[in-house]
């Protein structure tokens, strides 16, 4: 009976030790006898211990993207905040590390460059002064010229006039009035300053106009006017009355002859008559 008894225990033993090799998942031989563990054993042990492996697997390569976020994360923070903290020092730190011959030398550049400005300013401004006193002259010698052209033009009988002056109305017999007395009252307008002269409304009176006696009444410049005469005249309206009524003057003449003459003045004669054009032959613009 003890050699029994002695005998199972060892077999107990050897039981106990092939669980814990299986569980292990590592087959192996036991140890007091070097005797190889059946194959139906492993394959228990096997089938034990891959579930718990599966089941850990996606749970750790979760922790592992979850972690490789976190820390690409905290690596662009410390990126930005490295920068922003380096672009604070340096905008803090432009003049700190400059002496002070340096910072004298700056000053004095902007001074120069600030001098300089200010004289480009100066510059810039007297020129747009100059432009502005050249425009203005040249309006100013525009706006002269065109009066003297439009006063030439009145003169030579190219362009129409109106203004104040007086009207004068020669009334006498037939052949009484002469070109000789028409032309010494144009004469006599002119020298109290009459700046444009028409007789009848179609007889603009210049330089170059003509007076001739002819049957039918008097020529002037090419066309036959009849009593009565009716010169409308351009000018100081005072000055020209005076003109006409002075003793010895025009309306003593006519009156000599028979005739009346009768002086309106007017605030406004509007002569629209031109004079004929006249070519020149012989005179040219001097150079």
């Amino acid at each position: 009976m003890p050699e029994e008894n002695s005998q199972e225990t060892p077999d107990t033993t050897d039981v106990e030790m092939t669980k814990v090799v299986i569980t292990s998942g590592e087959p192996q031989g036991d140890e007091s006898d070097g005797s190889p563990v059946s194959a139906e054993d492993p394959q228990a042990g096997a089938n034990d211990v891959e579930p718990s492996v599966g089941a850990k697997r996606p749970r750790r390569e979760l922790d592992k993207r979850t972690l490789s976020v976190i820390a690409g994360l905290l690596v662009g923070v410390l990126a930005f905040a490295i920068t922003v903290q380096v672009s604070q020092d340096d905008s803090s730190q432009d003049f700190d590390t400059l002496r002070g011959a340096e910072l004298a030398e700056m000053l004095k550049s902007i001074d120069a460059s600030n001098q300089r400005l200010a004289e480009q300013i100066e510059e810039l401004s007297a020129t747009r002064d100059e432009l502005k006193a050249d425009t203005s002259n040249t309006a100013k010698a525009e706006k002269a010229a065109r009066q003297r052209a439009d006063a030439l033009a009145i003169l030579a009988g190219s362009a129409g006039a109106v203004g104040p002056g007086v009207q004068i109305t020669i009334t006498a017999p037939a052949q009484a009035i002469t070109a000789s007395v028409l032309l010494d009252a144009v004469q006599e307008m002119r020298d109290a300053g009459a700046e444009a002269i028409v007789i009848n409304g179609v007889a603009r009176v210049v330089a170059h106009t003509w007076f001739a006696d002819d049957d039918e009444g008097v020529r002037v410049a090419g066309r036959i006017l009849q009593p009565p005469y009716v010169i409308e005249v351009i000018g100081d309206p005072h000055t020209l009355q005076k003109a006409v009524t002075f003793r010895g003057g025009l309306a003593d003449r006519v009156s000599a002859r028979g005739g009346t003459v009768e002086v309106n003045k007017r605030e406004s004669i509007s002569i629209t008559a031109l004079a004929d054009e006249l070519e020149g032959q012989y005179a040219r613009p001097a150079k």
